[in-house]
């Protein structure tokens, strides 16, 4: 399998959310490669068995890992992060922003979980790009960042709103990001939106132990997105057990095509247009 120039042996991995979920599943399979692993979560016991479970996986053991409580939302904390992978290991070839949680709330609701999920989901992000991309650029070697949005940011169904708005934000940041690393001479970092479908993690579990049939597990996401990344792929678009690839793109096709044919706002779940929106997705292609 194709794999990127920059997820190699020797080099330096730092994760974000890395405690569990996709972050931890990334964590494991970059350092089986032979990776050095920075994990960054907020301080606690999941965090340190992380650390633990990931040093049984990297070829140097424990001095290959290093675990630094982080919470993205604090730009002063993610420097920190940066500066402790530096001083551990001279450079950062990955940096994944994956960090993320749910349960905001509508779109007059809740403001103090819209500020924490936008803190968080966002701003996480931003301040890892802000923090790590000048110094991963300057270094002149291979390099990669993936930010971790959802399908949710591009369809925005009715639900958690400010969700939505937090990996919706994601996308927009990380598409910036990618034109800005190929528009500056020189630079070798790339920048590419993981898009997951439905993962089995913590914030999806809602308290469940077992593994939904419909759900991938995280280490199947993280499988396709060394695929993608082979492959060059920006939009890291994964299916799951029940959405196909196919699905998706016409899901996101009809989304898109609310503005241009002026349907109503979020048409798919509209009385008017939701019979039309299931004749559509029954169509062959």
């Amino acid at each position: 399998m194709p794999i990127h120039p920059a997820i190699r042996a020797g080099r330096v991995a730092v994760i974000t959310g890395a405690a569990g979920g996709i972050g931890l599943a990334a964590a494991k399979r970059f350092a089986s490669i032979g990776l050095k692993i920075v994990l960054a979560d907020l301080a606690g016991e999941a965090l340190d068995r992380a650390a633990s479970e990931v040093s049984e996986i990297a070829a140097g053991g424990a001095p290959d890992v290093r675990a630094v409580p982080t919470d993205v939302s604090q730009i002063g904390q993610v420097e920190a992060l940066r500066d402790a992978a530096l001083s551990a290991f001279g450079e950062v070839g990955v940096l994944m922003n994956n960090a993320g949680i749910g349960n905001g709330g509508g779109p007059w609701e809740n403001v103090d979980r819209w500020r924490r999920v936008l803190d968080v989901n966002l701003y996480g992000v931003i301040h890892g790009v802000q923090a790590f991309a000048p110094a991963m650029i300057a270094q002149g070697a291979d390099g990669l960042i993936v930010n971790t949005g959802s399908k949710q940011g591009i369809t925005t169904p009715p639900g958690d709103t400010a969700y939505n708005v937090s990996k919706a934000g994601v996308k927009a940041l990380t598409e910036g990001l990618a034109h800005a690393l190929r528009e500056t001479e020189g630079c070798r970092v790339t920048a590419h939106l993981l898009i997951p479908g439905y993962t089995f993690t913590g914030i999806t579990a809602r308290g469940a132990t077992e593994k939904p049939a419909a759900a991938w597990s995280a280490e199947q996401v993280v499988e396709f997105m060394l695929g993608s990344l082979g492959r060059g792929d920006f939009y890291i678009l994964c299916p799951d057990n029940d959405v196909t690839r196919a699905m998706d793109e016409k899901r996101i096709r009809w989304a898109a095509d609310d503005i241009i044919r002026n349907r109503p706002a979020l048409s798919r779940w509209h009385r008017d247009h939701k019979d039309d929106f299931a004749a559509y997705m029954a169509r062959p292609d």
